[in-house]
């Protein structure tokens, strides 16, 4: 898989304890709409997607994750690998924390299931929702989050989160797999 982009934070110390989480991460674009979790409680959109269990395959981290976060089955036949992601820093437990998110496109099926939430994203209140390039980078950067909790760095790793997105987000543009503006406003 092609790597993307390497976020260096460089805030760590170099011959320390190393930990590594690889994710993947679902772009399910419909009608020139991305399919986010949006958090209703800190009013946030970012893609579906979680760590990979033990013994657990990609592509089947992927079609859970989805299925869990967003109620959505992803058509196996469909998925396509996109990029990675690695995030670099110093770890809360770990000298050095290295983050794999492994992006694929895939398609779902119509139908919304109901979601199977816990922890943090029942009281997050996620949601499906369809939003433009534009409404999700615009809603990550300039609305009010209100108190995200989650003890010292919480508001790092949002920051993260967001630039992580919105330059996923900025490369599918540019790569012509969603459409930005108006068209896709209107779409």
């Amino acid at each position: 898989m092609r790597t993307l982009y390497v976020y260096d934070y460089k805030n760590y110390k170099v011959d320390g304890t190393v930990g590594v989480r690889p994710s993947v991460r679902a772009i399910i674009i419909k009608d020139g709409k991305l399919g986010m979790i949006h958090s209703r409680k800190f009013d946030y959109y970012t893609f579906a997607g979680g760590g990979i269990d033990p013994g657990e395959s990609q592509e089947e981290a992927l079609i859970r994750e989805v299925r869990e976060e967003l109620g959505l089955k992803v058509r196996p036949e469909t998925i396509r690998e996109y990029g990675l992601l690695i995030r670099k820093e110093k770890g809360a437990i770990d000298d050095l924390f290295i983050q794999e998110n492994y992006y694929y496109l895939c398609e779902v099926e119509e139908q919304q299931l109901e979601q199977e939430l816990e922890g943090y994203e029942i009281v997050e209140d996620y949601e499906l929702c369809w939003v433009t390039p534009e409404t999700a980078i615009r809603t990550n950067w300039d609305h009010d989050h209100g108190e995200m909790g989650g003890g010292p760095g919480h508001e790092d790793h949002m920051h993260h989160l967001f630039h992580r997105d919105e330059m996923l987000i900025r490369k599918l543009v540019e790569e012509g797999l969603i459409p930005t503006g108006e068209s896709a406003e209107n779409g």
